[in-house]
């Protein structure tokens, strides 16, 4: 293995999509003093880590995936996990930035110098100096457990964290969670298990899935005339577009989509009572809007029970529900998503005043485009804050994310500055205009509870408009928004 440098102009953490992005476009730009530092034995990030039976994606292909390193060969109009995994590793190969990539280098800690205006990284393998730092890190990262009293015996796993191992065929299985996750796996285990039941505290929308395999004709076509590809990319981003009309206008094409999704119930779920069971109370896109073809007619079949309840507590071989009723299980498979709302790495990042970023946050996760933190000179986090997406591709929201890194980039080289930190006023002003934004939107007023939004209503992952209005904003580096600080760490900021 090779050794750690001991400083470097650039150290990124994590090689999914961002970190793997950010690495080759500053590549690109001729800047190779990069480390990425990578806590697992190999790249992917989500897509690495989720291999739970029907892992796929719900964006379709051509639109998930870097705009510089096409994919003429996907296999689905939808990809599934091992397809997206190898063009990552793929993409990593062929644009030549694995040999700045660390593996099993877990980033323990790291602090801001404003001394020597650096970052102190302390890793699994060893310290090093960086004068950025990346934070590649996405919110799918670390599984999220309910916190259930009581313990039970048998097998129990996050979906995240799949035993391969457990043999389910012929066992009692209990799903906790009805998520993107859960719709994914469920009828594998219904195919799988003697009897499935499944804990669903609130039924999700569910839309049916447009997916089809691609012909070997087309994918030729795509490898020989890639305007070809860049056309379908673009009707696929447009067509994203108007979807988030759905979302954030009047509610026209909102109560056209619920239409749809409550024909899609009932066609695939005959039985009144269940369908009963599986019918949102709350306005479609409040929470995330899902799509399958084959969740609800699992659902349906005669070895899955739906309890509309939430788990109250677990015991030696069975799961209680909050009504009270106790179901015996051998197997427990959580799909209860993430630790979105308390970001691991916010805990190992430690900014000017001395504390760590999720203490300077709280429970109020804001940064200046998503990307900046007041506090937190020359740290750069890719899909921060309100960057996520209820309509599209958050490969889009990435790369405008890396574009305005370089920008910053090349205005501390433009200038002579060593660091730069963006003014709280211009931090708190752009999360004002954000969150009237998003006050407007269906995911404010949509009635419901969902992982956008934390306990007072504060909604810190989304983002609230067009995906081309974010490129916009941070197409250029709005270096007035900035501190500077100009050649020694002694001189006043510019």
């Amino acid at each position: 293995m090779r050794p750690l440098p001991t400083h470097v102009r650039v150290a990124i953490i994590g090689s999914g999509f961002s970190g793997l992005g950010m690495a080759i476009r500053l590549r690109q730009r001729g800047i190779t003093d990069v480390v990425v530092l990578e806590r697992a034995e190999s790249v992917g990030g989500t897509w690495r880590d989720n291999t739970y039976p029907g892992c796929a994606c719900d964006v379709p292909s051509h639109l998930y995936s870097f705009s510089f390193a096409p994919n003429p060969t996907w296999s689905h109009s939808f990809s599934r996990q091992p397809e997206i995994r190898s063009y990552l590793e793929e993409v990593a190969r062929d644009y030549g930035v694995l040999p700045s990539v660390h593996f099993s280098t877990d980033v323990e800690a790291a602090d801001w110098d404003d001394a020597g205006q650096r970052w102190r990284i302390r890793t699994s393998r060893g310290d090093l100096t960086a004068q950025v730092l990346v934070s590649g890190c996405g919110g799918l990262v670390e599984p999220r457990l309910p916190d259930v009293p009581g313990s039970f015996e048998g097998p129990a796993f996050h979906s995240a964290r799949w035993d391969h191992s457990v043999d389910l065929a012929g066992k009692r299985v209990a799903v906790v969670g009805t998520g993107a996750s859960a719709i994914q796996f469920v009828p594998y285990l219904q195919r799988e298990a003697a009897q499935v039941t499944v804990f669903q505290r609130t039924p999700p929308w569910i839309v049916p899935r447009r997916d089809r395999q691609f012909s070997e004709l087309e994918k030729s076509l795509y490898a020989r005339v890639p305007a070809a590809q860049k056309l379908v990319r673009g009707a696929l981003f447009a067509g994203r577009e108007l979807q988030l009309l759905a979302f954030t206008g009047r509610g026209g094409l909102r109560s056209l989509g619920e239409k749809q999704a409550l024909r899609h119930l009932a066609k695939a779920v005959p039985d009144p009572a269940l369908r009963a069971v599986l019918t949102p109370d709350y306005r479609m896109g409040c929470k995330r809007v899902l799509v399958s073809n084959d969740y609800l007619p699992a659902l349906a079949s005669p070895n899955v029970t739906v309890v509309p309840q939430g788990v109250r507590e677990l015991r030696t071989g069975s799961v209680v529900a909050t009504d009270g009723s106790e179901h015996e299980v051998d197997v427990v498979v959580y799909g209860t998503g993430f630790q979105v709302m308390d970001l691991p790495v916010a805990h190992r990042l430690t900014g000017r005043s001395g504390q760590t970023l999720s203490e300077h946050w709280g429970d109020r996760p804001t940064a200046h485009l998503g990307t900046t933190v007041a506090g937190f000179p020359n740290l750069f986090l890719l899909l921060g804050p309100n960057t996520a997406l209820g309509h599209s591709s958050v490969v889009i929201m990435i790369e405008a994310q890396i574009g305005y890194v370089l920008s910053a980039l090349e205005e501390l080289d433009r200038v002579g500055a060593t660091s730069l930190d963006v003014r709280p006023a211009a931090q708190e002003a752009y999360n004002v205009e954000l969150q009237a934004q998003l006050s407007t939107t269906v995911w404010a007023q949509g009635g419901c509870k969902a992982w956008y939004t934390n306990a007072s209503g504060h909604n810190f992952t989304l983002w609230p408009t067009h995906t081309y209005t974010f490129r916009a904003r941070t197409a250029r580096f709005d270096a007035e928004s900035y501190e500077l600080l100009v050649g020694s760490p002694h001189l006043e900021a510019v």
